[in-house]
Parts: structure tokens; C-alpha cells; sequence
């Protein structure tokens, strides 16, 4: 499978496949046969995280495909988990990622990521609240749980540390004060969010960026009925039929492309398989800048829906990384 490698990845001796499995809003009892589908097409790359709830069941499905005469050795997979808004306190940080180690059944991770900038209330629910609704937030500066990160990295919990959801701004705040810097910046990307500008800055800052939506996420629990589809857009389906390929993988193809790495969700065996097989066509530069032409800045990973309108849920956090232009 083709990879990036990455000039700033020192400590880290593996490579990120380009192509990988998402698991977000993937059920029980679907998750362990997506990802067992996947590895016997030819995935090496897992997108995880502990907020999706479902890491113990692709700890099924990795224990049933990895090890000692099994298909796959632990060395040929890339494995990515993430650290949830409300383990930022530092002394909750090694904890939760020693329990996204044990679901997963793995001694340790290749990239372990900040999920988000915002720090919530410490705590076992995932969306602490108040009585009307609100969520509670913590005062802990992502800066503090970078910290924190690093020390995971020294004891060999993880290969490499990361981001996801930060902006520029706050991408070069981490950089400027790290010990280990950075790998990865996991963002929402895809033609109607291309991100021209800020993966423009992270590649020059030697920050890899990870598309996660690659493909719209059509399937996502707020979306209203009006909202565009990516997929369903006439120039990519045009496209699409010109190079007798899906609408989705030529979404793939042109963040191939461009160095973005993808981890398009599916539990469907067929789309898992059609979505790795980007790599045997190209697009031209007249496709590719057919393609940059589809950007509306159209953000659908909004997690709150108020009277049909979508709306931030977390605007009010002094972290919150959307208010910049990138």
C-alpha cells in the first residue's frame, strides 16, 4: 500500500498507510466484521478512538487476524486511538490510553491523538452535562496535555503523538513548546472542505494531515434533509462516470494526491474493498483543480442540530478551534 513518510518523524519506525479504515459510527456488532473485512482486503491501517465506544470489538477482530500464527504480524498495522475531551487533566492521560491499549489488545499504539483542543469536566461520562443540557468544560490548556502525551512516547506506549480538530493557530502552540512535536493533524476534510490552507501550513510545518469524512459523511446522526451530499454531486458524479470509478474514489484519489491520508468509515465489505482501490489511476491537473473548484467551506461535523439549524455545540469554549479562518 502506498504511504507517506514524514521528515519529522524521528522516534517513529513504521509507516501510515494513505488509505485506512475509520470506525467512527461504526455499531456493535458491526465494527468487528468491518475491520476483519478490511484486513483481509488489504487494510494496515485502523483508525480508533475511545469516544467511539466500540474499541474492545476491534480488539476482537485485531485478536483474531494478528499474531503468533496468525495472518498478520503486530509490525505490518498502523493502529491510531485518541484521547477524549475529559482525560485532559494530566493524571488521566497515561490511564486512558493504557484502556484504549487493553480494549484493543495491543502492548502499544503507532499514533495516539489529542481529539480535540477542548478540555470537559474529568469524569466517566463522555458528555458531562449540567441540568440544562450544557456541557461542562475544564480550565486544562491542551499545552498541559501535550505534556502529558510526551511522557506515553518515553515509556513506549505509543510510537507517535498527534492532533485532531486543532487549528493553525493552535497546531504551532503545540510546536512551539513540544518535546516531541506533533505527527499527524486529524481534521474534517473532504472536496466541499478542502482545507487548502491549513494543510497548506501543516505540510509547511512537517505536520502530516489525516481527512477523517473523507466522503461526507452522509451517514452522520445530525444531518438534516436539505444538506448537500457530497457523493451526489453532479460535476463528481460526471467525473466519477468519466473515469469509471465511484464518486468516492476519486474523492480518495485527489487526497491521495494531494498527501492527505484518508480513513473513510464503511462496514460494507464491497465499499471497504472499492475504497482501497485508488492506487492503479491518477487524476489529471485539469481533474484535480475540477475538484479544489468544489470547495463551499462546508463543515458537517457540526454536533448539534437546534431547530433544524445546525449549530456549534462547543463555540463557547475557550479552546474551541473553529472561530479561526484555519
Amino acid at each position: 500500500i502506498n504511504s507517506v513518510s514524514h521528515n519529522d518523524w524521528a522516534s517513529f519506525t513504521g509507516r501510515m498507510p494513505v488509505v485506512g479504515l475509520g470506525t467512527w459510527k461504526s455499531a456493535p456488532g458491526q465494527v468487528k466484521q468491518a475491520v476483519l473485512a478490511a484486513l483481509d482486503c488489504g487494510y494496515r491501517h485502523i483508525d480508533c478512538a475511545a469516544a467511539y465506544s466500540n474499541e474492545q470489538e476491534v480488539g476482537e477482530a485485531l485478536a483474531c487476524r494478528v499474531g503468533p500464527g496468525k495472518a498478520l504480524r503486530r509490525e505490518d498495522l498502523f493502529i491510531t486511538s485518541k484521547l477524549w475531551n475529559t482525560k485532559h487533566h494530566p493524571e488521566d492521560v497515561e490511564e486512558a490510553c493504557r484502556t484504549s491499549l487493553a480494549h484493543l489488545g495491543l502492548s502499544f499504539l503507532d499514533l495516539y491523538l489529542m481529539h480535540w483542543p477542548m478540555a470537559f469536566q474529568r469524569g466517566k461520562e463522555l458528555m458531562p452535562r449540567r441540568e440544562d443540557g450544557s456541557i461542562c468544560y475544564s480550565d486544562v490548556h491542551y499545552r498541559d496535555t501535550w505534556a502529558a502525551m510526551e511522557s506515553l512516547v518515553d515509556k513506549g506506549l505509543v510510537k507517535a503523538i498527534g492532533l485532531s480538530n486543532f487549528n493553525a493557530r493552535q497546531t504551532d502552540d503545540i510546536i512551539t513548546t513540544a518535546r516531541h512535536k506533533p505527527v499527524v493533524n486529524q481534521v474534517e476534510c473532504h472536496p466541499y472542505l478542502s482545507q487548502t490552507d491549513l494543510v497548506s501550513h501543516c505540510r509547511s510545518v512537517a505536520v502530516c494531515v489525516t481527512a477523517y469524512s473523507p466522503l461526507g459523511s452522509g451517514d452522520r446522526p445530525w444531518a438534516c434533509p436539505d444538506e448537500p451530499s457530497v457523493l451526489q454531486d453532479p460535476a463528481l458524479v460526471a467525473m466519477a462516470k468519466r473515469h469509471q470509478r465511484t464518486p468516492a474514489q476519486l474523492i480518495l484519489r485527489w487526497n491521495v494526491q494531494r498527501g492527505v491520508v484518508c480513513i473513510p468509515k464503511s462496514v460494507t465489505p464491497s465499499r471497504i474493498r472499492e475504497n482501497l482501490q485508488v492506487f492503479d489511476f491518477s487524476l489529471s491537473e485539469d481533474d484535480m483543480k475540477l475538484m479544489e473548484t468544489l470547495n463551499r467551506n462546508e463543515r458537517f461535523i457540526i454536533p448539534t442540530v437546534e431547530n433544524g439549524k445546525r449549530v456549534w455545540r462547543d463555540a463557547e469554549h475557550p479552546h474551541f478551534p473553529f472561530n479561526d479562518p484555519y
